[in-house]
């Protein structure tokens, strides 16, 4: 399948509230669209996963970010321009996703991807895109798509063909909370 005819196939399943399965610059990942919380609800339900858990955002372009929360701070620009690895950035006062989403602080956890699919899926569907690792809560993230369990690939509307070939070591973003001030706290490495 062509590149562009699975993007466009997965874009047309998130804009109908469903649920995919697709490769990020991560590991593979299980994704609606942020701002349905009915989609959301099913991730955090596929996952068995408490909703109280915040789930990470992927956008196509540091500009997008501006949509979803209120303040960044000067600092999270800076992040986004020199990280030299995925990198997500916990960011306050979060707007304009679905509410079940958003964590009981306000904050939501966004990353601008520059994997060439993901970045495609983003820019095409136009919104903020879900991005939990595609695994039972609890067990080892899928970092290739032979790893995700029968029970994930069933659950979901769609799964991309792009990568599914690929069978590499991928890791998890680093993650870091900004607070408004723009102080630093580095959640994960």
């Amino acid at each position: 399948m062509k590149i562009e005819d699975d993007i466009r196939n997965a874009v047309e399943v998130l804009r109908k509230g469903g649920i995919i399965l697709y490769p990020t610059d991560t590991v593979w990942g299980i994704g609606c669209d942020a701002t349905n919380a009915e989609a959301v609800k099913r991730v955090y339900e596929i996952k068995r996963r408490d909703d109280s858990k915040a789930m990470i955002c992927l956008v196509d372009s540091s500009n997008r970010i501006q949509r979803y929360v209120r303040n960044v701070p000067e600092v999270a620009w800076d992040i986004f321009d020199l990280a030299t690895k995925p990198t997500t950035i916990i960011l306050d006062g979060a707007t304009g996703l679905a509410p079940n989403l958003i964590a009981e602080d306000g904050s939501i956890a966004l990353r601008v991807t520059q994997e060439e699919f993901s970045k495609q899926l983003c820019y095409r569907f136009q919104k903020a895109l879900v991005s939990t690792s595609a695994n039972i809560s609890g067990e080892p993230a899928a970092q290739n798509y032979r790893d995700i369990s029968e029970e994930i690939l069933n659950a979901v509307d769609y799964v991309c063909w792009a990568r599914r070939q690929e069978h590499k070591p991928h890791t998890p973003s680093s993650i870091i909370k900004l607070s408004p001030a723009g102080e630093v706290k580095i959640i994960r490495e």
